[in-house]
């Protein structure tokens, strides 16, 4: 039973990395689609949030079998409860990129390169997605840590883009509905590094059974 029990659970692992997998492409995909000032590939996120989703339903399947038919105790029961809650942040990643791409098909954004320097903030956020599944799998506190203290670089790519937009709009810019659309985008890439930190922390609470997420 225990053999059996560790196989669902090195299985529960892979699909949560394969699910983070989706939200890193999902996030390149929409930076892609931002910079490039392409519509028409902003358009194909929804198709990666169906995909986002489908894996999360089938992870909160794998889950619930596993607390009906097992009965885990102690840390495999904290891997499990924090699985259920880590998909939830996913699956809120992949609504995130969609609300970037549904204002670059609407508001008809051109290329925003020369503009708005989107790359490093999107980069970060993908790689603390990337670096809290890791620590997921590898059960690596030190890693998920790293993701914490990582939320300060994002933190700062944040405000340096808002400083900046901010400035143009107050010298008078004559493309204020832009601006305002890459605020937005901003704030969006700045809730994506949120929820990389509460998957983060859920790891940790699966480690150590402590947990405090971002509201």
């Amino acid at each position: 039973m225990r053999a059996y029990f560790d196989q669902q659970l090195d299985l529960l692992k892979d699909e949560m990395v394969y699910m983070g997998g989706l939200c890193e492409d999902a996030i390149q995909l929409t930076v892609d689609a931002l910079l490039n000032g392409d519509i028409k590939r902003a358009k194909t996120i929804n198709n990666m949030m169906s995909q986002i989703s489908q894996q999360e339903r089938s992870i909160e399947n794998i889950c619930l079998k596993l607390l009906m038919q097992q009965q885990p105790v102690a840390r495999d029961l904290r891997t499990i409860s924090a699985a259920l809650k880590m998909v939830t942040d996913m699956e809120r990643i992949g609504i995130q990129a969609c609300e970037i791409a549904e204002i670059i098909s609407v508001g008809n954004i051109e290329q925003a390169t020369d503009k708005v320097d989107f790359q490093k903030i999107s980069d970060a956020v993908s790689n603390m997605v990337h670096m809290s599944l890791q620590a997921f799998g590898d059960k690596d506190m030190e890693l998920a840590n790293e993701v914490l203290k990582y939320d300060d670089v994002v933190d700062n790519l944040f405000c340096d883009i808002r400083g900046d937009l901010i400035g143009r709009l107050k010298s008078g810019s004559n493309e204020a509905e832009y601006l305002m659309d890459m605020m937005m985008i901003d704030k969006y890439f700045e809730r994506i590094g949120d929820h990389a930190v509460n998957i983060a922390k859920w790891v940790n609470f699966s480690i150590t059974g402590e947990i405090e997420i971002v509201e």
